[in-house]
């Protein structure tokens, strides 16, 4: 099983639960190292000054060529996992990727390990056999027993 772990470069469990999953057996997309040698997608790759943009600026730099092969790296993935699963607390691009899935009608699970304001449209995750949780626990076992789930 392919999943793509959505999550933020702030987050403090993320590193942790790639490990875990990889462990487990699974095919998992780590954003922070999406090749042998990547250490993934960083804006200061294209201007130091990059927090400092106007919305201008910010438009502009969405079309540089390693903007482009970030999101390649990300969307090829996205793509092509069976499962997303959303680790909180995460931002506005874990938070696309996550609805991205839901979109695309794939299953997505929410972890959300520390307390976060809450948040009515994770609904939409059960549409499709998702789950948000607070255990890892029940996290792995949705994942064992993902294949027997009735579609």
């Amino acid at each position: 099983m392919k999943i793509y772990v959505a999550s933020s470069w702030r987050n403090p469990y993320q590193e942790q639960i790639v490990g875990l999953l990889r462990e487990a057996g699974y095919e998992v997309y780590d954003f922070k190292h999406p090749a042998p040698g990547d250490n993934g997608f960083h804006w200061s790759e294209i201007d130091e000054g990059w927090k400092r943009w106007s919305p201008d600026k910010f438009i502009q730099a969405l079309k540089h060529p390693v903007a482009d092969k970030g999101f390649a790296f990300d969307m090829t993935a996205l793509t092509h996992c069976d499962v997303c699963l959303l680790v909180l607390p995460s931002g506005r691009s874990a938070h696309l990727e996550a609805g991205y899935a839901v979109g695309a009608g794939k299953s997505v699970l929410v972890y959300m390990p520390v307390p976060n304001e809450p948040e009515l449209m994770y609904k939409m995750v059960y549409a499709k056999r998702g789950l948000v949780s607070s255990s890892l626990t029940e996290i792995m076992g949705w994942l064992k027993d993902y294949r027997s789930m009735p579609v």
